[in-house]
């Protein structure tokens, strides 16, 4: 009988400033038995994000390098990163430009979720613009990060549809939830390759 070599797990940091819902989502996918990815630390610009809660709750390592000088911090989170080994870094709601010096040494290894279907919607306030500018659809998009702002390339998307009379908040919700189905699977079929 033949044995099949088990492919050791991807290891991968996820940075966040916020409530950390996609974290969570990436860090519930990874406990399935066929993922092929660990979540090993969760890194944040901001000491009291959230999700850092849930990341402690779930036993998931936690830093937060002091945030006050982007250029430290980005020496402190590439310390960290490298220590720990880390494959693949997986921002989620991480709200700081990352310096373009550091998307080199990372690159090809850095994923983000943007909520919207890129290229369109680059930035902020990505649900106004779209439903001021009376599209029909919205979405969330996994794509590679490089040094321009939420321009690499694209890895998944999900269309999610504008109701009528819809506003941000309500728009914005249900593509959260695409976010949740999206960020999990597209961050498992990048650390198959």
């Amino acid at each position: 009988m033949a044995s099949h070599r088990v492919m050791p797990k991807a290891r991968v940091a996820v940075l966040l400033s916020g409530r950390g819902s996609n974290f969570a989502a990436l860090l519930f996918a990874s406990r399935a038995p066929d993922c092929p990815y660990e979540i090993v630390m969760a890194i944040s610009d901001i000491a009291d994000a959230p999700g850092l809660d849930i990341a402690r709750a779930e036993e998931v390592p936690v830093f937060t390098p002091p945030a006050d000088n982007k250029a430290a911090f980005e020496v402190a989170v590439n310390r960290l990163l490298v220590h720990a080994k880390i494959d693949v870094v997986a921002l989620a709601g991480f709200m700081r430009i990352l310096s373009a010096s550091f998307v080199e040494r990372w690159e090809g290894r850095i994923l983000n979720i943007h909520p919207s279907l890129l290229p369109k919607y680059k930035g902020l306030r990505t649900h106004a613009r779209a439903l001021i500018d009376g599209e029909t659809h919205s979405g969330c998009s996994v794509h590679l990060v490089t040094a321009k702002l939420d321009d690499g390339p694209v890895l998944g998307q999900t269309p999610v549809a504008i109701m009528p009379g819809e506003d941000v908040e309500a728009l914005a919700n249900r593509v959260l939830i695409a976010e949740h189905e999206l960020y999990p699977r597209v961050l498992a079929a990048f650390c198959r390759r």
